[in-house]
């Protein structure tokens, strides 16, 4: 950062959209994640997914990552056998989104995973994922919210020391953690709901969408190690 408010890239989707008279493809970000940034006092820069090998140059130029949500992880990724209820692939993002999330942690760039962002940090560290669960999605394409509850003397419990009800739409979650991941907050049925990384960096993960809320301090955060 030379001046001013630091620059915090998040990851995009790449999908086929549709605006105007276009039907193109399309980086795509919804506008919740920069309004997060923009709001915790940071510099929002889109991150399509490009070659992996640029991914150490392209954090380089950054003061914090956020890995966006977004589609399922390749399971072959943790190798995993895939479950039928697990989603389309997104080899494009898995490849870019896991080089960034190598070169943030190799670097000590402050790193946010939010939703799949979190369970690609699991995967990159060795970790696995539960492919399918119920009861953490209300209807297809709506945001529910339930309860999470911080681990006491977590890098999240310092941020948010109460129970707080958050927006959430996943159906995987944790299983296996990955090499020295701890869990920093739980649903009430047990599911782990934020995971980090403790050391000298800055690394969290939550399975949630702070983006669909108003609760600033976990990207405000981000924003102040990013600084």
């Amino acid at each position: 950062m030379v001046s001013g408010r630091p620059l915090i890239g998040v990851s995009t989707y790449l999908e086929s959209a549709r605006w105007g008279v276009w039907e193109l493809e399309a980086a795509l970000l919804p506008a919740g994640y920069p309004r997060l940034v923009q709001a915790a006092g940071g510099l929002a820069a889109m991150l399509p997914p490009d070659d992996p090998t640029y991914a150490a140059e392209t954090v380089a130029r950054l003061d914090g990552l956020v890995i966006a949500g977004g589609p399922d992880v390749e399971p072959s990724r943790y190798c995993a056998a895939r479950d039928p209820r697990t989603g389309p692939e997104a080899p494009e993002r898995d490849a870019w989104e896991l080089a960034l999330i190598d070169a943030a942690l190799a670097s000590g760039t402050p790193l946010l995973g939010i939703c799949r962002g979190m369970q690609l940090l699991n995967v990159a560290l060795g970790g696995t994922l539960v492919q399918h669960i119920d009861s953490h999605v209300e209807a297809v394409g709506v945001f529910g919210r339930h309860p999470v509850k911080p681990v006491p003397g977590s890098l999240y419990a310092g941020l948010v020391p109460e129970e707080t009800s958050v927006p959430t739409y996943h159906h995987q979650a944790m299983d296996r953690l990955g090499s020295d991941l701890t869990p920093s907050a739980y649903a009430a049925d047990g599911t782990v709901e934020a995971i980090e990384l403790p050391g000298p960096g800055w690394a969290l993960g939550v399975q949630w969408h702070p983006e669909m809320g108003e609760d600033l301090r976990v990207m405000q955060a981000l924003v102040r190690a990013a600084s």
